[in-house]
């Protein structure tokens, strides 16, 4: 291996992360533009989707978001006992070539709902350790190093977020569906291939799981094969009606389930935790920031929902329509916007926070959590004046509508993203910093499934009702963003003299 190649002036190895980043988020964002207009579309006519009700896909989503958030957590503690992070990466992308071609053969529910859990498996191994590996790359260099490597890396993220709804989201749009599933699998199989091609250049990150005996090993697989055991048991019962649940109930079991979890461990370490009285504050105010996290990604993930289905229902999509038949570009084009401002805004807001921080004027982290959640109301309120021109005309709103929503809520996520996980390591107790790192993809999870469940009800196609459910999410969004602004003084005082 050559050790003195570099990738703008970083280890060779992060060009290979790069890349197999930039293809599994054109997987993931390629497929995730088309779900739900597929699951929603006609079984007849040219291109034949799902025929499912809006309700019962926006509630596939959430439980199919939430669940990959959810499965990075055993997806990190299987790469850090087993397998080490380079296998699971490898797997973990084959895994999720094999769900997205599973979407791409015609067939029943069955199938597809396999495809998705296939999907969830193998983002659980990829998603959590490739970021690890990118870490490791850096090992004894300074930090800013590190957080320039970072920064590089997301760039990969977006830029495949960004590229896939024009590409898979075309295809699958307005030609077939299933080609759009397919074109998603084939991009994550040539991330596979170069990252087999140019792992060396990885050096040793990531390469072995901790030193466990081999009885500890032992007892670890074990463990993998009885949870996976009676995940597929659970999924057998429910799939068969033998416990009888909807789609939608299943969605609303889950999300409640996951912050009954999330508060019961909060509670189990403020009371036998064994912390000292500025622990359990600053616990108190992890936990806080979960339900906050999950309230913001709630609003913010109805992209894919909500959103999706008012690009093709209300907006005026003639721009470039004389390339397609029906005369109107694709809906999942939208989908394309979030990561285009992030791309733009982000340095900007990593410019802004320094500069204010020189002054002594950074916002506290409850401020910015505050703020996020602020303009998220603020685009649910943009969207409300969509649906009232909507309901008025009886036609169609122009696309600034939509993107300007999607400007304001990727202004709160370059808020809240940032400081999230980082926020999360500074005020844990040293022995529960994994445990509470868990917490904030358990906050993802739970934002996820409500983003499902609340987009279909609102994307019912009951235009009339849109503005006041717009409004509503603007004053549940805001009005909590608002109270932790006013707040945050106090707040700030419970995070004691972190740093």
């Amino acid at each position: 291996m050559d050790n003195n190649k570099t990738f703008l002036g970083h280890p060779r190895g992060l060009a290979t992360l790069f890349m197999t980043e930039f293809f599994e988020r054109f997987t993931y964002y390629g497929m995730r533009a088309l779900l739900v207009l597929f699951l929603v579309a006609a079984t007849d006519g040219a291109n034949p989707g799902f025929g499912m009700d809006r309700e019962t896909a926006g509630a596939v989503y959430g439980l199919y978001t939430g669940a990959v958030f959810l499965f990075s957590l055993p997806g990190g503690w299987i790469a850090d006992r087993l397998i080490g992070q380079r296998r699971a990466v490898y797997w973990g992308g084959i895994i999720i070539a094999i769900g997205n071609f599973l979407l791409a053969i015609p067939g029943g529910a069955s199938v597809f709902y396999l495809g998705l859990a296939t999907i969830v498996i193998g983002v659980g191994l990829l998603k959590p350790n490739i970021s690890a590996i990118v870490g490791g790359l850096y090992d004894g260099q300074p930090g800013a190093r590190r957080d320039a490597g970072f920064s590089i890396f997301y760039m990969g993220i977006n830029l495949g977020a960004l590229i896939a709804p024009f590409i898979a989201g075309t295809i699958g749009e307005s030609w077939n569906w299933r080609a759009g599933f397919g074109c998603a699998g084939a991009a994550m199989l040539i991330g596979v291939l170069q990252y087999r091609m140019t792992e060396k250049y990885l050096g040793d990150a990531g390469l072995a799981p901790a030193n466990l005996t081999d009885s500890e090993r032992a007892q670890g697989w074990r463990s993998v094969i009885i949870g996976s055991a009676l995940v597929v048991i659970l999924a057998i019962l429910l799939y068969t009606g033998v416990i009888p649940v909807t789609v939608t109930g299943l969605a609303q079991l889950f999300a409640g389930g996951m912050v009954a979890v999330g508060f019961l461990f909060f509670a189990w370490v403020l009371i036998a935790g064994g912390l000292d009285a500025d622990e359990k504050k600053r616990v108190g105010l992890i936990a806080l920031f979960f339900l906050c996290a999950a309230l913001f990604w709630a609003g913010f993930e109805q992209a894919a929902t909500t959103f999706n289905l008012f690009a093709q229902d209300y907006t005026d999509r003639s721009w470039l329509g004389h390339l397609f038949a029906d005369g109107e570009h694709p809906a999942a084009w939208y989908q394309s916007a979030n990561p285009i401002f992030v791309v733009i805004f982000a340095p900007f807001f990593a410019w802004a926070w320094v500069a204010l921080g020189r002054r002594n004027l950074d916002p506290s982290s409850p401020a910015k959590f505050g703020l996020a959640l602020v303009l998220v109301g603020v685009g649910f309120l943009v969207m409300m004046w969509a649906a009232q021109l909507v309901v008025a005309s009886g036609g169609k709103v122009a696309p600034t509508w939509l993107l300007l929503t999607y400007l304001l809520h990727t202004f709160g996520e370059l808020c809240l993203s940032p400081v999230g996980l980082s926020n999360v390591t500074k005020l844990s107790p040293k022995r529960y910093v994994g445990q509470m790192m868990g917490t904030w993809f358990l906050g993802a999870a739970v934002g996820n499934a409500l983003a499902g469940l609340i987009g279909g009800h609102v994307g019912s196609g009951d235009a009339a009702a849109m503005p006041a459910q717009f409004l509503q999410m603007c004053f549940i969004a805001g009005g909590v963003g608002l109270v932790l602004i006013l707040g945050s003084p106090w707040l700030k005082k419970l995070a004691g003299d972190t740093k």
